[in-house]
C-alpha cells in the first residue's frame, strides 16, 4: 500500500545532525555516506551464523486487534473497494462511538501483564538467536519515552514504562539472544509529514535525533527500517545516517542493518537484503538476505479473531526454514503480542516448538552455509545445507520435508565413496546406504519412532565426493 504522492528532497543549512555525519565521514579509512562506500562494510558474522530470530509487531493497533497493524489506516482511508478498509470500518462504526479517535487506543494498550523477563525466555526457548521489536510503526507510536512523540509513547500513555529499555536490559540479562529494534522512516497522519510543500527540516531532525537516541541507549544489534517507498534515500539521509551507524554509533562493529533505506534502494543496498515482505526466493542468492514473514498468515500484529487454520503448522515453518537457509538467508519469524502484553498460547507453541526442532537438528541450521546445490535433484522435499566441522571435516545435511511411508529416500546430489558415513539426527543408527547407477544414492531411515524429531528430519552425510564444492 503506498502513498500516490513523492516527497520532495528538502535541503538546508540548518540540519545539525547531517552536517555531523558528513564532517564525521570525511577522514580516510571511514565509511563515506555513499552506497558504493557503505556497501563494502564486511557483514559482521554473528548474523550469518544465527539464521533464525524472532519478530514482535505490538502498538495500540493490538487494542482492536482485529484485520492487522494497518488499524488506522484502513479505518481512515475507508476504501469503499477494499473489503479490509470496510471490515475495520464497520466494526468501528458497530462497536464504537463516531467522535472516537484513533489515538484513544494508546491508552487502553495497559499491558497489564507485560514482563519483558518472560518474553526474553519465550524468544530464546524458540532457538532464535536475534529479537527484533517495532519501536515504532506507522502511526508514529513510540515504544519507548520519546519527548517528541509526547502523549504517543509507552511512558506517557497505555503501559507507562519504557517498554524497549526494559526489553532490552532483558535481553542483555539474559544472554541467549541479540536485541534489535525495526523504526518506521514515516508516519501515516503526521500533520508535519503531510504537508509536503511546506514540509521543514523539523521532522527530518527528529526523525535522526531518535534513531540516534535509541541507537546510544538501547543499542540494537539489529536495525530494522522500513516506510521507505514513501520517498528517495536522499530524502530520508539514509546514507549520512548509516556513515554513522557503522563509524560512530555504539554498536558500530557489530550492527546490522536492512535495505528499507529510500524507495529505490530495496534489495540493493543494506548489509541484509529483505526485498518484500516473507521474500523466499528459492534458490540461492548472492547477497545476504532475510525471509521476514509471520506466524500468523494474515497479520504481523495481534488479531483477537484468528482461528487456528490462520496458525501456520511446524510442518510449513520448518520448511520456510530449511527453504531459506539452504539459499543463503536468515529466518525472522513474527508473532504478535496482545494489548495486555501476553504473547498468545498458540504462538507460544509454535516457537517452543521450533526451540525443541533446533535442538535435535541445529547443528544442520546454525553456522551452516549453502551448499552446491539448494534442491535435491531427485527428491524435491530435501533441502541441503553444509558446515565445516574440525574433527569430520565439511558435513553436508540434508533436510527431509516429508517422511516416506516405506522409509526409503533417493538423493540425486550426493557423490558418495568408500568412507561416507550417513546418520539422521536426533537418532544413534548408522544408516546403510547404496550407490545408485549414474550417480546419487538410496538408504532406509530407521523407524520414526526411534528418532526424537516429529517434524523435517535431517541426514547427515559425512566424507562424500563433492562436500566441499560449496559455492558460498
Amino acid at each position: 500500500m503506498l502513498k500516490t504522492g513523492t516527497k520532495k528532497p528538502v535541503l538546508g543549512t540548518g540540519f545539525t545532525v547531517l552536517l555531523l555525519f558528513v564532517c564525521c565521514c570525511l577522514v580516510e579509512s571511514r565509511y563515506q555516506p555513499t552506497w558504493e562506500s557503505l556497501d563494502t562494510r564486511p557483514l559482521p558474522s554473528w548474523y550469518d551464523e544465527a539464521k533464525i530470530g524472532v519478530f514482535m509487531h505490538w502498538g495500540p493497533y493490538s487494542v482492536p486487534g482485529v484485520a492487522s497493524e494497518w488499524f488506522w489506516f484502513q479505518w481512515k482511508r475507508n476504501d469503499p473497494n477494499n473489503a479490509g478498509d470496510q471490515s475495520v470500518v464497520q466494526y468501528m462504526n458497530k462497536y464504537y462511538p463516531p467522535d472516537f479517535k484513533y489515538q484513544e487506543f494508546g491508552s487502553q494498550l495497559r499491558a497489564e501483564f507485560f514482563n519483558a523477563t518472560e518474553w526474553a525466555d519465550i524468544v530464546a526457548s524458540s532457538g532464535a538467536k536475534y529479537y527484533v521489536l517495532t519501536s515504532k510503526h506507522h502511526d508514529g507510536f513510540s515504544n519507548w519515552p520519546s519527548s517528541r512523540n509526547f502523549g504517543w509513547n509507552s511512558r506517557d500513555i497505555g503501559p507507562k514504562r519504557d517498554v524497549i529499555g526494559e526489553l532490552a536490559d532483558a535481553f542483555r540479562a539474559d544472554g541467549r539472544v541479540e536485541f534489535g529494534l525495526y523504526h518506521s522512516l514515516f508516519e501515516w497522519f503526521n500533520p508535519l509529514y503531510l504537508q509536503v510543500e511546506t514540509f521543514s527540516l523539523f521532522y527530518l531532525d527528529w526523525t535522526y535525533r531518535i534513531i540516534i537516541m535509541f541507537s546510544g541507549n538501547y543499542k540494537p544489534q539489529v536495525l530494522w527500517s522500513d516506510g521507505e517507498w514513501e520517498a528517495l534515500d536522499t530524502y530520508w539521509r539514509s546514507k549520512e545516517f548509516l556513515a554513522w551507524l557503522y563509524n560512530d554509533s555504539p554498536v558500530k562493529d557489530t550492527v546490522v542493518a536492512n535495505d528499507r533505506w529510500g524507495r529505490d534502494i530495496l534489495c540493493k543496498h543494506g548489509d541484509f537484503y529483505t526485498c518484500t515482505d516473507r521474500y523466499n526466493p528459492g534458490v540461492l542468492q548472492k547477497h545476504k538476505w532475510e525471509n521476514a514473514m509471520t506466524i500468523d498468515r494474515k497479520s504481523w500484529g495481534y488479531r483477537r479473531n484468528m482461528n487456528l487454520e490462520d496458525i501456520l503448522t511446524m510442518e510449513e515453518l520448518t520448511e520456510t526454514l530449511a527453504m531459506t537457509i539452504s539459499c543463503g538467508g536468515n529466518l525472522l519469524m513474527n508473532v504478535g503480542p496482545n494489548s495486555q502484553g501476553s504473547i498468545d498460547t498458540i504462538f507460544q507453541e509454535r516457537l517452543r516448538q521450533m526451540g525443541d526442532w533446533l535442538k535435535v537438528n541445529g547443528e544442520a541450521v546454525y553456522s551452516s552455509i549453502p551448499w552446491t546445490v539448494q534442491n535435491d535433484t531427485i527428491n524435491s522435499k530435501v533441502w541441503y545445507t553444509i558446515r565445516v566441522d574440525k574433527q569430520s571435516g565439511t558435513l553436508v545435511y540434508g533436510i527431509l520435508l516429508d517422511w516416506p511411508l516405506d522409509r526409503q529416500v533417493e538423493l540425486g546430489s550426493p557423490e558418495p565413496t568408500a568412507n561416507t558415513k550417513i546418520s539422521i539426527l536426533g537418532s544413534n543408527t548408522t544408516i546403510s546406504w547404496k550407490a545408485k547407477e549414474g550417480g546419487g544414492l538410496s538408504l532406509e531411515l530407521p523407524p520414526r519412532d526411534e528418532i526424537s524429531s516429529n517434524w523435517a528430519w535431517v541426514i547427515r552425510l559425512e566424507e562424500l565426493g563433492n562436500a566441499g564444492n560449496n559455492v558460498w
